[in-house]
C-alpha cells in the first residue's frame, strides 16, 4: 500500500505537468481537443491524490508504523477519531491534505466550467495545474508522507524496519475541535487559489469585462467564510486547551492566518466597485494576487521555522521552496499586470468623497493598513536578525497598540457604508440617515459611561457597536416595511422575503453584524480578571461573585494518558451553582503533560479555571482562575458569520410577471365579449444576482 500510495503521488505529479504543458500548447495553437485532454489530466488529479491519502489513512487506522510518518504522529491506543486527524499532524502529511484539498477545489472548477468560458478555462486551467506541479514535488521529492522505516546493517545496506508501538499524536492536537480547525483553515488557505487562476487566467486571455468576477465571487466568498471559521476554531481551541486565559496571543502563526482573511475581506468589498462603477480593476485584481500570496507565505512561516510559535513546525530546509515558489508567483503576476496594464483601465472617477464608492475605498485602505501592520510585527523578528544579527521580537502590546484603532475605525466604516449612496450623497441625507443611528450609540455609551465604563477603547467600541447594529436593522426595517404593506404580511415574513431577493446585500449585513457580535466579545476582555493560588482540599479561592472550594484531587488512568483531577465546588452569592474539574494529563506515548482547562460559560461571563500543576516550592497543586466576561458572544458572532456569508452565496429570488390568458364573462373594454383576459400574476423564480 505504501509503494501504491508513492506511485499515486508520482501519477498525480505527471498528470499535473501534462495539463500546464497540453494547456500551453492548447492555448497556442487553439486545438480543442488538446485543451480538453488538459482539463481531464487536470481533473484526474484528484482521483489520484484522494488516492494516495486513502493510502496513509489505512496505515493509520491499521497502527501499520512501517511508514516513518505514521510511527512518528500515531500509537495504538490513539482513538479513531484522532487517527483520522493525525493525517495533518505533521509536516508531511499537513502538505499532502493540502494537495487533496486544493486538487479538490480545482477539480469542482474545472468540471463545473467544463462546458462555459471557452476563451477564460484554458488558462485558469493552466494555473491551477502550476500550482499543483508545486505542491506535488514537495509531496513526491521533499516531504513525502510514505518514507518507509529503514535501518542500516554493518555492511552499509539499508533494511525495512517496522516498530511496534508509534509515538503518539501531540497532545495539543488531541482535541475534538482539532479535527475540524485545520481543515477549515486548510480550506480557506487552499480556496483562495480558484479566483488567483481565475485573476490571472483573465488578465493573460484579456477576458472582457467584468465576467471574471461574477464567476469567482462565490468561490472568493467560500473561501473567505472557511478562513473566517479555521480562525474563530483556532481561537477556540487556543482559549480551551492551551490553559492561559486567552484566545488571541498575536503568535506569528495566528497572524499568518488572518493575512489573507483580511485582504480578502478587502477584495470582497472594492470587487462592488468594479461591478457597480468599472473602477479599481488594478487594485482588485493586485487584491487577489496578495491575497493568495499571503496564503503561500503564511504556509511559509508555519513550516520553515523561521519564527517561533506553538502551531508551528519544526525547522526545515522545505521554507527554500516556498519562498522560491514566491518568488516565481510575484514575477509572473507583475509580468501579466505589467503586459497587459492598459486592459485594465477604469472606466468612471471617484465623483465625491460623500459617496458609497469612498467608503468601499476607505475601508479597503484601512484593511491594507492593518495587513501591513500585522505583517511588519509578524515579520519583524526575521527582519531584525537580518540588519542587526539577533532576533527582536514584538508582542501583543505593539499588535493591540496599532490595530486596536484601526479595527474600530473600521468597526465605523461598517456602519456608514449603508448609510450612503452611489456617486454622491446628499447632506440631508447623510444628516437624515446617521442622526438616530449614532445618537443611539451615544446615548448607549453615556450609560454605559455612569455606571462605570471606563476604559476608552471599550467604550469607544460600544458606542460603534450600537451605531453599527442600528444602521443595519434599519436597512432591514425600512425595506421589509414596504414590502409588508404591499403584500399585507408581516414584518418577519417579509424580512425573509427581502433578504431572498437581494441575498449578497442583505446576507452582507447579516456578516457585518456578526462582526459587531465579535467585537463585543473582544471588548470585554477590558474587563477580564484572575488569581491564582495553592489550594489543598477544604482551601477556598475568591473571584468576582464566585467562590471556589476545593473538594479534592483524584487520578485516573488510561492506555492513552495518566490524569489528576481537581474537584472544585462553585458558589456564587453564597450558593453552590456548579462543580468544575480542571485537570493535567501526562500523555504515555509522547510523555508530555497538559492542561485540560474546566470553563462554565455564559452570555455574560465565563469562569475559567486551570489546573496549573504544582508548586517546585511546597509541592501543592496551583489553581489559576479567570473571569472573563463576553467571550461567548465571539462564538456566537462566529455562527452568525456562517449565517451571513450562507446566504450571501445564495441566488436571489426574483418576482417576475408571467402573462396568461384566463377565460372571463365579460371584460369591460374588450372588444368581443368572452374574449381572454390577460392576467398579470407574480412568480418567484430562482436566478442569480
Amino acid at each position: 500500500m505504501d509503494i501504491a500510495g508513492s506511485f499515486a503521488l508520482l501519477l498525480a505529479l505527471l498528470a499535473a505537468l501534462y495539463s500546464f504543458v497540453a494547456g500551453i500548447a492548447g492555448i497556442l495553437t487553439r486545438r480543442t481537443l488538446l485543451i480538453k485532454s488538459a482539463r481531464n489530466a487536470g481533473m484526474a488529479v484528484f482521483f489520484l491524490v484522494t488516492f494516495a491519502v486513502g493510502a496513509l489513512e489505512y496505515f493509520f487506522f491499521t497502527d501499520n508504523f512501517s511508514l516513518a510518518y505514521v510511527a512518528e504522529h500515531s500509537n495504538r491506543a490513539l482513538p479513531l477519531f484522532y487517527k483520522f486527524a493525525a493525517l495533518w499532524s505533521g509536516q508531511e502529511g499537513s502538505l499532502l491534505f493540502w494537495t487533496w484539498l486544493l486538487s479538490t477545489y480545482a477539480f469542482f472548477a474545472l468540471f463545473l466550467n467544463r462546458n462555459k468560458h471557452p476563451e477564460l478555462m484554458p488558462f485558469a486551467g493552466v494555473v491551477l495545474a502550476g500550482v499543483q506541479i508545486f505542491f506535488l514535488t514537495l509531496n513526491n521529492f521533499v516531504a513525502n508522507a510514505f518514507t518507509i522505516l529503514g535501518g542500516v546493517d554493518a555492511a552499509g545496506a539499508v533494511h525495512m524496519a517496522s516498530v511496534s508501538e508509534g509515538h503518539g499524536l501531540n497532545p495539543l492536537l488531541q482535541y475534538p475541535e482539532m479535527v475540524i480547525h485545520p481543515p477549515m483553515l486548510y480550506l480557506g488557505y487552499t480556496g483562495f487559489t480558484v479566483p488567483f487562476a481565475f485573476a490571472l487566467a483573465a488578465l493573460l486571455g484579456r477576458y472582457p469585462g467584468e465576467k471574471w468576477i461574477h464567476i469567482t465571487r462565490r468561490w472568493t466568498m467560500i473561501a473567505w467564510g472557511f478562513q473566517s471559521v479555521g480562525i474563530l476554531l483556532g481561537a477556540h481551541w487556543a482559549y480551551a486547551v492551551l490553559g492561559w486565559g486567552g484566545y488571541w496571543a498575536w503568535d506569528p502563526v495566528e497572524n499568518a492566518s488572518l493575512l489573507p482573511w483580511i485582504t480578502g475581506t478587502a477584495f470582497l468589498h472594492s470587487v462592488m466597485m468594479q461591478e457597480k462603477r468599472g473602477m479599481l480593476k488594478v487594485w482588485n485584481v493586485w487584491l487577489v494576487f496578495t491575497t493568495f500570496m499571503l496564503c503561500i507565505l503564511g504556509t511559509l512561516l508555519t513550516r520553515s521555522g523561521v519564527v517561533s510559535s506553538v502551531h508551528a513546525f519544526a525547522q526545515s530546509s522545505i521554507g527554500n521552496w516556498f519562498v522560491g515558489f514566491l518568488a516565481l508567483v510575484f514575477v509572473v503576476c507583475f509580468w501579466a499586470w505589467w503586459v497587459n496594464r492598459d486592459y485594465l483601465r477604469s472606466d468612471n472617477q471617484l465623483d465625491s468623497l460623500v459617496s458609497r464608492e469612498s467608503s468601499f475605498l476607505f475601508n479597503n485602505l484601512v484593511l491594507l493598513a492593518a495587513c501591513f501592520a500585522v505583517l511588519w510585527g509578524t515579520l519583524f523578528p526575521v527582519l531584525s536578525e537580518w540588519v542587526v544579527g539577533s532576533k527582536i521580537s514584538v508582542g501583543p502590546p505593539f499588535f493591540n497598540k496599532v490595530n486596536i484603532p484601526i479595527a474600530l475605525f473600521l468597526l465605523f466604516l461598517t456602519g456608514v457604508g449603508p448609510l450612503l449612496a452611489w456617486r454622491k450623497t446628499s447632506f440631508d441625507a447623510l444628516k437624515r440617515n446617521f442622526a438616530w443611528p449614532l445618537g443611539g450609540g451615544v446615548a448607549v455609551g453615556v450609560i454605559a459611561a455612569i455606571f462605570g465604563f471606563r476604559d476608552i477603547y471599550a467604550l469607544v467600541c460600544l458606542i460603534l457597536c450600537v451605531f453599527v447594529t442600528l444602521t443595519i436593522f434599519a436597512e432591514f426595517y425600512r425595506g421589509a416595511r414596504v414590502i409588508a404593506s404591499r403584500d399585507g404580511s408581516n414584518l418577519l415574513t417579509a424580512t425573509c422575503e427581502l433578504t431572498m431577493r437581494n441575498t449578497r446585500r442583505y446576507g452582507g449585513y447579516i456578516i457585518h453584524f456578526a462582526i459587531v457580535l465579535v467585537f463585543i466579545g473582544i471588548a470585554g476582555s477590558a474587563f477580564n480578571k484572575d488569581v491564582q493560588m495553592e489550594m489543598a482540599p477544604g482551601d477556598a479561592l475568591s473571584i468576582g461573585s464566585y467562590k471556589l472550594i476545593c473538594q479534592n484531587f483524584d487520578q485516573t488512568n488510561n492506555n492513552n494518558f495518566q490524569s489528576e483531577r481537581a474537584t472544585l465546588e462553585v458558589f456564587q452569592h453564597g450558593r453552590s451553582v456548579m462543580m468544575l474539574y480542571p485537570e493535567r494529563r501526562f500523555y504515555l506515548a509522547s510523555q508530555v503533560t497538559e492542561t485540560m482547562v474546566a470553563i462554565e460559560t455564559s452570555p455574560l461571563r465565563d469562569l475559567y479555571v486551570v489546573y496549573a500543576g504544582r508548586s517546585p516550592e511546597t509541592g501543592r497543586p496551583v489553581i489559576h482562575a479567570y473571569l472573563n466576561p463576553l467571550v461567548k458572544w465571539i462564538w456566537f458572532g462566529g455562527l452568525v458569520l456562517v449565517l451571513g456569508t450562507g446566504i450571501a452565496m445564495l441566488p436571489n429570488r426574483r418576482t417576475v410577471l408571467v402573462l396568461h390568458a384566463e377565460k372571463e364573462k365579460a371584460w369591460e373594454g374588450a372588444a368581443v365579449p368572452g374574449a381572454p383576459a390577460v392576467a398579470v400574476v407574480p412568480r418567484k423564480v430562482n436566478g442569480d444576482d
